[in-house]
């Protein structure tokens, strides 16, 4: 290929202005890796949102093709684990970060990013996963590693309408939990719903300020893709010994809490890091992303498919919090 098509940001002649614009690129401008992977799709997250404005302090320089995720082929590689012609996904690490992401026709990454497509995902699919799935997938393994199981109790899980969220529903409803799912926007409910979730809390709610250190025992656990106040709303309500996922900060970044929910009740925050879990662990759960914790309906989860020169219009929409379920970009043309 001897020329592709890449989204961009940029530093407006080297001011503070973030401008994003879909260039023509050539090979020569990908940064180093042993693998190049001809893209074919990629999905939104809200990183990427913030990627493409002034300031939302995740990129690290100038210019950047933004995009945390991607899937495609192969087309060259120095490392012999990958041919051309392998299917392939990445995700995490550097990319869409401080190294170029999935918003172009063909990325060029280190071997040790790469993640082979598991059986039974096309590259489509497992963006519909994406980022936002894995992390969802992470989140409720690590739950059951302290213990969380569907006899336990309720499991909220808030930001529910985004591509956390809603992915986190439908694997915990299909594992037999009773799941809650906690949301601003009166139109997912039904939804939601239909993912699996048995309640609807209002966002309201969960995101209400309250001087008491501790409230009525309400969650067997939790998976919270917002933090801030919701967090501490979970802390406040979290049962005893109950466990909260948290991979998120849309709600903000400061959380005022007590010692009393970890000292009385014994609740546990998990800090999900899906950017940097070590390869061997983040192929092995591919596999069961593909197997056990494949969200159902993985096709019907796509709430939109755009075409790269659509992104920047759905980035804007994504960091308003206008989004709902899993958003795919369709690269290759």
């Amino acid at each position: 290929m001897d020329e592709f098509r890449a989204l961009v940001v940029d530093r407006a002649g080297g001011g503070d202005e973030v401008r994003v614009s879909l260039n023509r690129w050539d090979p020569s401008q990908l940064m180093d890796g042993e693998v190049t992977i001809q893209v074919a799709a990629s999905s939104v997250n809200y990183k990427d949102a913030l990627a493409a404005r002034a300031d939302g302090k995740v990129v690290r320089h100038y210019p950047l093709v933004p995009g945390i995720d991607l899937a495609g082929v192969v087309v060259e590689s120095a490392d012999r684990r990958y041919t051309p012609g392998d299917q392939v996904l990445a995700h995490g690490y550097d990319l869409g970060v401080s190294h170029h992401g999935g918003y172009a026709e063909l990325a060029r990454v280190p071997a040790g990013w790469v993640v082979p497509l598991p059986a039974g995902l096309t590259p489509r699919q497992a963006m519909a996963i994406g980022t936002a799935g894995y992390t969802a997938a992470l989140s409720v393994l690590q739950l059951e590693h302290l213990g969380l199981r569907p006899e336990s109790g309720t499991v909220l899980v808030t930001g529910a309408s985004g591509g956390v969220g809603s992915t986190a529903v439908a694997i915990l409803a299909a594992r037999g939990y009773r799941v809650a799912a906690s949301t601003g926007s009166t139109d997912a409910h039904d939804f939601l719903r239909e993912l699996g979730a048995s309640e609807i809390v209002e966002r309201s709610e969960t995101s209400a300020p309250s001087d008491r250190p501790l409230e009525r025992a309400r969650w067997a656990g939790a998976v919270d893709a917002v933090g801030g106040g919701t967090l501490a709303y979970l802390l406040q309500t979290t049962a005893q010994h109950g466990s909260i996922a948290v991979s998120g900060n849309t709600g903000g970044a400061a959380v005022k809490t007590t010692v009393l929910p970890f000292i009385l009740r014994g609740v546990n925050i998990l800090g999900i890091d899906s950017a940097n879990t070590p390869i061997e662990r983040r192929i092995a759960l591919w596999e069961r992303l593909a197997g056990d914790l494949r969200p159902p309906k993985l096709d019907e989860s796509i709430a939109q498919e755009v075409a790269l020169d659509e992104v920047p219009t759905v980035l804007d929409r994504i960091y308003r919090g206008e989004t709902r379920g899993r958003v795919v970009v369709r690269v290759a043309q």
